[in-house]
């Protein structure tokens, strides 16, 4: 897999998704969305720093702006480690199977793809949670004339993170070290079940304020 998928243009990127090639795919997909999350939690802070009105909270929204800088970074780059996650996946999956020996070969070489396959889809995730942390603190302290791009934001980070999941949970269901599966599907539901409610919580609040 050669392309670089953060050199594609949106109309490019996109359109990959809607081929038959096997990336850009779900994950990346996923983390496109975190991205562009985090970002609007950037326009937020962009739109609060400097103004009188919210001096008493800007270091803290400063110091919230360079986290979301860092998250934005690291969920770019998760698109290009989830197709390159794909292509060993991929490889194991074509390896024969004409031999007893053949046979054996390829399920551990298809196990090891499994597992290294969840790495990028579990490091969206986690940049996701950490989001919707921030972006909490952007709805309640930012800027009233941008509190729509904070729940903008957390809309886009519960759907990378829900989608991320998905990636997660479909490589744990083939492995057959069932250990190690529940292990990582516990890892994903405890993400799951802690900052979904985060991120739904943020959209009603800043819903709640678009009619104070």
């Amino acid at each position: 897999m050669s392309t670089n998928m953060m050199q594609l243009s949106c109309e490019d990127f996109v359109s990959q998704l809607a081929s038959n090639n096997a990336v850009p795919g779900g994950g990346g997909a996923a983390a496109l969305v975190g991205a562009i999350g985090v970002a609007l939690g950037n326009m937020v802070a962009a739109l609060t720093v400097g103004k009188k009105k919210y001096a008493a909270v800007e270091e803290d929204i400063i110091a919230v702006a360079q986290q979301a800088d860092t998250l934005r970074v690291q969920l770019l780059s998760l698109i290009q480690a989830d197709a390159q996650g794909f292509a060993p996946l991929a490889a194991a999956y074509a390896l024969p199977v004409d031999t007893v020996e053949q046979r054996e070969e390829k399920a551990c070489v298809l196990e090891a793809a499994l597992v290294d396959a969840c790495q990028a889809p579990l490091a969206m995730m986690q940049a996701c949670c950490s989001a919707l942390e921030l972006l909490e603190v952007l709805a309640e302290k930012g800027s009233r004339l941008a509190v729509s791009d904070a729940g903008c934001g957390a809309a886009c980070c519960k759907a990378a993170l829900q989608s991320a999941c998905l990636n997660v949970f479909i490589n744990t269901k083939l492995m057959r070290d069932r250990q190690c599966a529940a292990r990582i599907n516990r890892e994903t539901q405890d993400m799951l079940d802690r900052f979904l409610p985060l991120a739904d919580r943020i959209y009603a609040k800043v819903l709640q304020d678009m009619f104070q």
